[in-house]
């Protein structure tokens, strides 16, 4: 059996990773593949087709992922209760998968947030207990790569979906309901996958008969610690806000509505590359400097995308926003694995979405606000404001 030195040193640590691992990697793919088909050409199908806000449209995407982020907080406490993840998982899986050929129905923008609504309630399912799920199958010193391989594949299949919207888009004159009917099949896919191939691992210590899911008890067992990973996350999503702006930037500059969703493809190239490794460098480097590595791409990416004037920069900014990404996101998640009980992993997963996702959604609405009110010019160098604010209070905190 290999030391846990061995273990750091090993600069092939997916090889070591269990199958359950690789198999909720690639139910993201798909998912995600499905997913950032849709959303890469829904905000400009609801601005274009629909006729919405943008005030409209920073609130529908801020409401969807808060609505994602509450339902984690039930989903990821049940499963500790139940002492069985899967279920949940996968039934989170199949109701966003039921929720996809909504949109290209869709002929007005209530039906939008609706489908939106229903399909983030799937993903509030599904989140909390599949990343509460990958820690207790993986062990701790592989972690950081496992969140990572779990990242970098997701983001294989958040790039592949916005190809997929390019080429379709293409295929079909423009049509963006034909376009978005793409994405039935491969959320179809992900949820077979995951049922076939992710085994859950028998969990000795159930959160226990005879009591509420989520009691206040357990809340008040979560260490000091797990809630500053929670203000951590908090911070970091109050620098950021929804991607549907990088897809509204890129139609701001002129870009022409075929290649709109290659926007997505750069900001998921940058993510998909550099997740694993930096979620590897994880165990074993310091996090506060990721951290601050990935909120400085962060303002990059802000720097960029404010100044930009053609589709070139909207390009280079949504890459390095991907970065961004790939040095923040699974580190995040490790923190929250490594500083909350077994026991209660999923209600600490569900906990820190609903406050990061109470954060998105303040951070979208303010962003639109921001976009009518001043330009896009003025909503991305405000990011960037805040989240060299962000790296000041990690330089100086304790």
């Amino acid at each position: 059996m290999s030391s846990p030195a061995h273990t750091r040193r090993d600069p092939f640590q997916a090889r070591r990773l269990p199958r359950g691992v690789w198999a909720l990697g690639f139910g993201s793919l798909f998912m995600d593949a499905s997913s950032e088909l849709i959303h890469s050409l829904l905000p400009i199908f609801m601005a274009s087709v629909l006729g919405a806000s943008m005030v409209t449209i920073g609130l529908i995407e801020g409401v969807a992922e808060a609505t994602a982020s509450i339902t984690k907080v039930f989903s990821g406490a049940l499963s500790d209760y139940l002492g069985r993840r899967k279920l949940l998982m996968v039934s989170g899986y199949a109701l966003a998968a039921l929720s996809k050929p909504v949109f290209p129905l869709a002929n007005a923008i209530e039906w939008v947030f609706a489908a939106r609504f229903v399909d983030r309630i799937g993903k509030g399912m599904r989140g909390a207990p599949r990343d509460a799920l990958l820690a207790d199958i993986t062990p701790p010193a592989l972690r950081g790569a496992a969140y990572g391989l779990r990242q970098a594949l997701d983001s294989v299949g958040a790039f592949i979906g916005p190809l997929l919207a390019a080429l379709f888009l293409f295929w079909f004159a423009d049509n963006l309901e034909a376009a978005m009917w793409v994405a039935v099949v491969p959320a179809f896919i992900a949820v077979a996958l995951l049922m076939a191939y992710v085994r859950e691992p028998e969990r000795p210590v159930p959160a226990g008969k005879g009591k509420v899911p989520l009691a206040l008890e357990d809340i008040k067992r979560l260490p000091l610690r797990f809630w500053m990973v929670v203000l951590l996350g908090t911070l970091f999503t109050l620098t950021r806000f929804s991607e549907a702006f990088l897809v509204l930037r890129a139609e701001n500059v002129g870009l022409a509505l075929g290649f709109v969703p290659l926007v997505m493809v750069a900001m998921n190239v940058g993510y998909a590359l550099f997740a694993y490794p930096a979620g590897a460098a994880a165990d074993r480097l310091s996090r506060r400097a990721l951290l601050i590595v990935g909120l400085l791409f962060l303002i990059a990416a802000d720097t960029v995308l404010a100044l930009a004037s053609g589709a070139t920069a909207v390009f280079a900014g949504a890459a390095l926003w991907g970065l961004h990404m790939a040095f923040t996101q699974g580190l995040l998640s490790k923190l929250v694995a490594d500083h909350a009980p077994a026991t209660l992993r999923g209600t600490a997963f569900g906990i820190f979405n609903l406050v990061v996702g109470v954060a998105l959604l303040l951070a979208s609405v303010i962003a639109g606000g921001l976009w009518t009110a001043f330009g896009p010019a003025f909503t991305f160098a405000a990011g960037a404001g805040f989240a060299l604010l962000a790296v000041l209070g990690l330089l100086f905190a304790r």
